[in-house]
């Protein structure tokens, strides 16, 4: 069971509050997550990547085990404790400023 973190505007627009539980076969990856999530939420489709190249939106940002994930391939594994659902896969709004 893979634990998924949305930011507040995407769990409002999924209808749902608190993390996310998701039963992701291996290997798990990113790509496997959020096509996971997708397929569970299809109103997320678009929102956290492109539809058509799978690129990650430009202000969000995946997290796991306290390292930043956004530039790694989508067939990356994930760290062991998100796969074995004890860490959760955070998906982050950029906060952008100047």
């Amino acid at each position: 069971m893979i634990r998924v973190v949305l930011p507040f505007h995407l769990r409002v627009l999924a209808g749902i509050s608190g993390e996310v539980q998701l039963d992701v076969s291996a290997p798990v990856t990113q790509g496997t997550v959020l096509d996971a999530l997708e397929a569970r939420y299809p109103m997320l489709c678009g929102t956290i990547r492109d539809h058509v190249t799978k690129q990650r939106r430009a202000f969000l940002r995946y997290y796991g085990c306290e390292q930043d994930l956004s530039l790694e391939a989508p067939e990356t594994l994930l760290p062991q404790p998100i796969a074995e659902g004890r860490e959760p896969y955070l998906i982050i709004g950029a906060i952008a400023g100047g």
